[in-house]
Formats: structure tokens, C-alpha cells, sequence
């Protein structure tokens, strides 16, 4: 896969089993890292300020509005016949309620000024990069978010990439601030921080997500239950 992040080739039921565990232990502590970007307390990510919208507006926990959230994109992206791994399941799961878990430690207040929320809120966004390169080296799918934006540039290929991600992340933020989610300079921070920060993190890590053949779902399946011979 390449030299540095190079896991278990998911050929065999312990090798899928040892990836999952992989994959949740990294989306855990990626859940850590946006527990930092709210905490941070300048405005969340664009998907977050839905998730929070969602959690204020209904009276649920952010866990959980974040599950709804991203299992309602996951079956976007089925209905859009792209490709499901086995990890994605995970991630939908794993990452709201370790934010979930994080809260309730306590372990980093609400910032109350820019002057600390910032340093803050660029710390949450390298832990998201750095364990999303260990999540991806699974090799088991990516992120419900990231197919359904690599399904919508498909489908709008007069359309860069590019413009069809801050079409998305704007529109997720409009509908998360309707519903009174928080949005600030944070917001904007994540939108275009994001990517420079994770490229950077790869960079460092010596990997190249480009290099990475997720495996889907029903190979997967068909592996882990396999009759040995």
C-alpha cells in the first residue's frame, strides 16, 4: 500500500478483523480530535455546526445526532451505487460517540477567548488528519462524507471538485446554523483548513491515500464467512 502505514492486506478473516480494530481504535481518537474543534468554542466544522444544530434542536445528545447524520449519507451513497466498505459503518458509528465520551471526561473546557481557541481548534484538526491516514491504511472504505462528495463530482463533471466540496460544507453549514447550530470563525478555520493540514499530516507520514484499493463490503463479507478449506 506504501512504505510507512503499510497494515494487514485484508485477504483473510483475521487480517479484515485486525483492520476493523484498527480503524475503530484511529476513528476513536478522530473523534477526540473534533471533540477539540468544538471545544474550541469559535464556531464548529461545517458538518458539526449540523450535528450541534441537530443535537440543540431536538434535545439529543451530539452522538447521536451524528450517527443519524452520517448512516443518512452512507445510504446517499448506496443509493448512488458508490462503493460501501465495512469501515464506513464504523465511522458512522465510532466518531459521535467518542465525541459523546470525550464530553463527559470533561477534559477540555470551552475556550473563551479567539487567542486560545484557535491553537485549539488547529490542534483538533491535525488528530483528524493524522488518524484519518491510519483509518484509510485499513483499506476497508472511506468516510460516508468523502464518497458522497467524490459521487456528486462524478455526476457534476463540468463542476471542479473543489467548488462541489464548498457547495456541500456550505450547505451543510446553512442548515446546521437554521437550526442553531454554531458557526463562527472556527467554520471557516475547518472549510479551508482542513485539507492544507491533512496533506501536510500525509506528507509527514509518508502516505499517499491515492495508493490505497478499498475493499467493499461484500468482498469483505464474503471473506470473514467463507467456509475454511
Amino acid at each position: 500500500m506504501n512504505k510507512t502505514l503499510h497494515l494487514w492486506e485484508n485477504r483473510t478473516r483475521g487480517a479484515i478483523a485486525a483492520n476493523m480494530l484498527v480503524a475503530a481504535i484511529s476513528l476513536f481518537f478522530n473523534g477526540f480530535g473534533v471533540y477539540l474543534t468544538i471545544q474550541a468554542n469559535i464556531g464548529a466544522g461545517p458538518w458539526d455546526v449540523l450535528n450541534l444544530g441537530l443535537s440543540k434542536s431536538l434535545g439529543i445528545l451530539y452522538g447521536t445526532a451524528s450517527i443519524c447524520v452520517s448512516y443518512g449519507i452512507l445510504a446517499l451513497d448506496a443509493l448512488l451505487r458508490e462503493p460501501i466498505g465495512i469501515a464506513m459503518f464504523i465511522d458512522a458509528l465510532v466518531v459521535g460517540k467518542a465525541v459523546d465520551f470525550f464530553n463527559r471526561l470533561g477534559l477540555v473546557p470551552p475556550c473563551r477567548s479567539p487567542l486560545v481557541g484557535v491553537p485549539v481548534m488547529l490542534a483538533g484538526l491535525v488528530v483528524i488528519a493524522c488518524t484519518q491516514a491510519v483509518y484509510m491504511a485499513a483499506a476497508l472504505g472511506c468516510g460516508p462524507r468523502d464518497t458522497l462528495l467524490v459521487a456528486l463530482a462524478k455526476r457534476m463533471k463540468r463542476i471542479p471538485i473543489g467548488a462541489v466540496s464548498i457547495g456541500l460544507l456550505s450547505l451543510a453549514t446553512l442548515a446546521g446554523a437554521l437550526l442553531g447550530g454554531p458557526v463562527g470563525l472556527g467554520t471557516l478555520l475547518f472549510a479551508f483548513g482542513a485539507g492544507p493540514i491533512m496533506q501536510l499530516s500525509f506528507h509527514i507520514l509518508h502516505f499517499d491515500a491515492t495508493r490505497v484499493s478499498h475493499q467493499h463490503l461484500g468482498r469483505s463479507l464474503r471473506i470473514f464467512f467463507r467456509r475454511a478449506d
